[in-house]
């Protein structure tokens, strides 16, 4: 299961189960506050019986146990509402009319008894719905597998038409650049403005060649150990030859060791040193350095407007480009865990690269 399906199976369980999570947990705390309520009335009840037993002079013998007692007592109140029923720390409390007036029965019982069945109460509610979550999970767990599926054969079928036209391009992109390899070096071609403008449109369609081939493999990503600032010289020392015009400055530490693919990071480092010296003033600079776990890659290029824009898919730098680099950077950055800032601060543009 690729990354993009992970996010989509994982909302979908999380949605799902959340909700009846919360129905369940809803529904077991009425069902609790009702049966707290059953068994507050039962209490009653049982001290209504006691008191017509000690009204009628009838056999206690069962409630000789300490739960119950009662006393006599005299009140100035005339009417005391029948439905009184007092919980206090330790005891309920219970007034039952007698025939005498001004006199009520005054019933007292512990609460030992109820505290347990409220205890077991909520031990079966608690147990219930931890049983109910569990199966709740499982059918969550089922129907986000199901629903994914369409979307599974819709990706995996269009990942393998990318695959199939990527591979069907290398061939003509391939024989284009050979080709124009060999127009290069007649002098009347090399003068020759269209051939000029042709030979750019190679480069670009060469370079989008690669970024494509690479982000294919985003989902199956392989992570290792790799020396960065290695790979960071040998991309240096290629982009001196394309770019002589350009000042590069490099310092690294050669201990800077992280969990990347060898792949994904020569392709963000190959689009970030291009763009550097595409946009970049006449005798500019392009500085590369490391500091803790970070890489930055500097140039003397024009202010970025908007940093905050720069790798979406529809932003581009130049009206000539694609616009599609930057956002290849971005995503195979996330997917290697490196974190990407961009800051333009008097004339230098600086790229923080913050591996995992």
């Amino acid at each position: 299961m690729g990354k993009h399906e992970k996010k989509a199976f994982l909302k979908f369980f999380i949605t799902y189960f959340i909700s009846v999570a919360l129905l369940i947990l809803a529904a077991g705390f009425f069902y609790y506050l009702q049966m707290k309520e059953v068994l507050l009335k039962s209490q009653e009840f049982s001290m209504i019986e006691y008191a017509r037993h000690i009204k009628f002079h009838e056999n206690i013998r069962e409630y000789k146990n300490g739960i119950y007692s009662h006393k006599f007592v005299h009140t100035k109140q005339k009417h005391i509402d029948i439905r009184n029923f007092y919980t206090l720390d330790n005891l309920f409390m219970k007034y039952i009319p007698t025939k005498k007036p001004g006199y009520y029965m005054q019933v007292f019982k512990k609460k030992d008894d109820f505290n347990h069945q409220l205890s077991r109460l909520q031990y079966k509610i608690i147990l219930f719905q931890f049983l109910l979550l569990l199966i709740f999970a499982y059918i969550s767990y089922k129907l986000a597998k199901n629903a994914l599926k369409p979307l599974q054969e819709s990706i995996s079928t269009l990942d393998r038409f990318a695959k199939d036209l990527i591979h069907d391009l290398n061939t003509p992109v391939t024989a284009i650049g050979l080709n124009m390899k060999i127009l290069a070096k007649d002098s009347a071609c090399r003068k020759n403005s269209a051939v000029k403008r042709i030979e750019k449109s190679v480069e670009t369609i060469s370079q989008l060649h690669k970024n494509l081939t690479v982000l294919l493999q985003e989902e199956t990503f392989q992570l290792a150990p790799l020396p960065l600032c290695k790979i960071v010289k040998e991309l240096v020392q290629t982009q001196k030859q394309l770019c002589p015009h350009i000042h590069f400055e490099y310092e690294c530490n050669h201990s800077f060791v992280a969990d990347l693919n060898e792949h994904a990071i020569k392709q963000i480092l190959q689009n970030l040193l291009a763009n550097a010296c595409k946009y970049n003033k006449k005798d500019g600079f392009v500085k590369i350095f490391s500091q803790n776990n970070a890489l930055y890659i500097q140039n003397s290029g024009p202010k970025i407007d908007n940093p905050k824009e720069i790798f979406k898919r529809s932003y581009s730098g130049d009206r000539n480009g694609s616009g599609i680099g930057l956002d290849i950077v971005k995503r195979l950055a996330l997917a290697m865990n490196i974190e990407i800032e961009v800051k333009s601060i008097d004339g230098v543009n600086t790229f923080i690269l913050t591996m995992p």
